[in-house]
């Protein structure tokens, strides 16, 4: 069990030693949550249940009375829009700090 007591969130960091503890938490669990979320999105399985969504997403178009043409446009920004991660990291926030990729 960790011997390190829970800080609360808005707690104040005061000594080098806090700030060492932050570092090794956040370098213990960060690669393993990207590793994650990747595999989330880009596995075989992942890849499937898109496609499944992309075609239910036209189909209901299409069923909707969408015409066609405008159907298969609608379908491509959704994609886009869905695999658009260079768009969501561009732009981000955490907590109070804004990040913004000019």
């Amino acid at each position: 069990m960790d011997e390190t007591p829970k800080r609360r969130r808005r707690e104040a960091v005061e000594s080098p030693e806090d700030i060492a503890y932050i570092l090794d938490t956040v370098s213990d669990k960060v690669p393993s949550m990207i590793k994650g979320i990747i595999g989330a999105f880009f596995s075989p399985e992942a890849a499937k249940d898109m496609a499944k969504s992309v075609a239910e997403f036209r189909k209901t178009l299409i069923e909707g009375g969408i015409p066609e043409d405008e159907a298969m446009r609608m379908t491509r920004e959704y994609m886009q829009t869905v695999t658009n991660w260079k768009g969501m990291m561009n732009e981000f926030k955490v907590g109070e700090h804004h990040y913004r990729d000019e």
